[in-house]
This record gives structure tokens, sequence and C-alpha cells, in this order.
């Protein structure tokens, strides 16, 4: 067997083992936790932490959509270098380009959805008395003294 054949099967399964366990998408991990975080959302501070994620999101599909006008623009103002192939590139960078702005309101919708929700939450945690378990009892011994029969 010839040393470059040898390197070959040494090297291959090394190979594909480091492919077959690379770690895919951070990503859906991350959406992962914002699902969860969104399914379990309670107060003030958890959703605030989603309309700043939306936001980030939202951010990140705008810069995407100037990118891709960039690259609408060129497609346009160059088509005769791409040939045929020019018209899918115009039309991929179209649909890539709605995709992106579609979901960059999408994103702001939500954002603004858990900002609403964050600041009924505030309001609320605002409007909460706040007693301690002797002026609940206070209040109730009142209410039983003038609620005497012979008082009236």
């Amino acid at each position: 067997m010839s040393i470059n054949l040898r390197k070959y099967f040494t090297v291959l399964p090394l190979l594909s083992l480091l492919v077959a366990c690379a770690q895919m998408g951070p990503l859906d991990v991350q959406n992962a936790d914002i699902n969860k975080l969104a399914q379990h959302a309670k107060t003030h501070n958890d959703h605030e932490k989603l309309a700043s994620y939306y936001d980030d999101v939202a951010e990140e599909m705008r810069e995407k959509v100037v990118e891709k006008r960039k690259a609408l623009q060129h497609y346009e103002n160059k088509s005769h270098y791409y040939g045929r192939r020019g018209q899918d590139f115009h039309s991929h960078t179209t649909a890539n380009l709605r995709y992106y702005e579609q979901a960059a309101k999408e994103a702001q919708k939500q954002a603004y959805f858990h900002r609403r929700i964050a600041a009924e939450l505030l309001q609320r945690e605002n409007a909460k008395p706040v007693a301690t378990p002797g002026q609940l009892s206070d209040h109730a011994n009142k209410a039983e003294l003038d609620s005497d029969p012979d008082k009236l």
C-alpha cells in the first residue's frame, strides 16, 4: 500500500468524525431559549429582555435589507456582466429583500407587544398597595367596630 493511500485512509475517518461532531447552528439554541423565555415570561424584566431581543433582530434584518438593496442595484446596473443568470440573481435578491423586510416588521411588532406588556406589568407593580400583615388586621377590626348596630 502506498504512503499516499495510507494517509488518505487515516485522514478521511478523522475528518468525517470532526464533521459529524461539529456543533450546528448556535442560532437554533438561541431561538429555543427565546421561545422558552417568551412562554414563561411573567415579570416586567422578562418582557423587557424579549423586547430588546426583538429590537436587535429587527435592526439586523434592516441591515440585511440595506445589503440586499445594494446587491439588487448592482445587478440592475451591471446586468450585462451576468447574462441570463442575472435575472435569476435579480429575482432571488428581490425575494430575499421582501423576506427581510417582512421579518423586520414582524420583529418590530413583537418588540412593541412585549414592551407594552412590560409597561402594563410595571404599572401594576407600582399600583399595588404596600401592606403589612398588621395593617390588614387593623382594617378588619376597624370595619367590625364601624358596623356595630348600637352606633346606628
